[in-house]
């Protein structure tokens, strides 16, 4: 037997919830299904990581973000948004992921891992976690590579190369340093990122110049061997001895998915979905985005400080359109 709710929301992080929120406002009959753990990608940041928003900016619903620091950290949030998700009793399953989406006549037509459901309305809020973008060199399926950062303790002592220059790799290089690790970045730019948090960005430059932390710019990875990495630089091929490999060079939406459905993406590479920014409805009738999964490739485009009004304007054109 389906369960027939007026929306389905696939995706449980902050902007998930936001829209969870508005559809309890405005008495819709709801359920957030969200593949793993609730606020998923917040919960697989780093141990230590720092948001570069105060808590303010953050709040979801109109309710209190209290922080201890000028810019939360990830336990914060962890524990605001989950504060949040059980004092109003959200309607979320966890660990259900959604498998695929049907429509057929007035409803959408929902099969998970768990469940069927049938729903008028749905609402995309899948950010962007889940896929990195891969390095496509030989030797990137050893298991010393990795595409996520958890924290610093599995590479005290270890020479460990990391690749990237935003906000990730500088965290992952600078506290692998002051854990004792041997580090090394190769940055495919010239410089590090200039979206680099402004109170990092000098620490890592300083590091750098006295030599403390290693960096290569202008060059890629070539190749990625048991024990060595081969890198491009301007300068030529160079060996170095290398023990973990951490590329952090981003991660992107899931475009099939997207696809699947039927909604249209830009053919620029940017991979840009179509909506009404007004309402925030896909070409397809009925199926709405919200967040990052908005910006397609785009990633940096949107955030929880700038999206989390798009679960106020969707829940507003659901209840208008009856």
């Amino acid at each position: 037997m389906k369960k027939e709710k007026d929306v389905l929301i696939i995706g449980g992080g902050p902007i998930g919830i936001a829209c969870a929120l508005e559809c309890q406002k405005n008495n819709l009959d709801y359920v957030v299904l969200e593949k793993g753990a609730l606020v998923n990608s917040l919960y697989n940041y780093p141990l230590n990581m720092t948001f570069f928003s105060t808590s303010e900016k953050l709040e979801i619903g109109g309710i209190p973000f209290i922080s201890n620091n000028p810019k939360p950290h990830r336990d914060e949030a962890l524990e605001y948004y989950r504060r949040v998700a059980k004092s109003f009793e959200l309607n979320i399953h966890l660990y259900e992921k959604v498998l695929s989406v049907e429509k057929k006549d007035d409803f959408f037509h929902i099969e998970s891992n768990k469940n069927q459901y049938a729903a008028k309305n749905i609402i995309i809020a899948t950010g962007f976690y889940d896929i990195p973008n891969l390095l496509n060199v030989p030797g990137e399926q050893l298991p010393k590579v990795s595409h996520y950062f958890k924290e610093a303790h599995p590479y005290v002592m270890q020479k460990t190369m990391v690749v990237g220059a935003s906000n990730s790799a500088v965290d992952a290089a600078l506290e692998i340093w002051q854990k004792g690790g041997d580090v090394t970045m190769i940055v495919r730019g010239p410089n590090i990122g200039e979206r680099v948090k402004y109170w990092v960005k000098p620490n890592i430059e300083n590091r750098i110049e006295e030599g403390s932390i290693k960096a290569y710019f202008n060059a890629e990875i070539k190749e990625i061997r048991e024990s060595e990495v081969i890198i491009s630089t301007p300068e030529g091929d160079i060996t170095i001895p290398n023990d973990f490999v951490i590329a952090l060079t981003g991660y992107q939406p899931n475009l099939e998915f997207l696809r699947n459905i039927g909604i249209s993406l830009s053919e620029d590479g940017k991979y840009l979905p179509q909506y009404n920014p007004e309402s925030m409805e896909s070409n397809v009738e009925g199926v709405y985005l919200a967040g990052v999964i908005c910006g397609g490739m785009e990633t940096h485009k949107w955030f929880i400080e700038n999206s989390r009004i798009h679960a106020a304007m969707i829940a507003s054109d659901i209840v208008k359109k009856g």
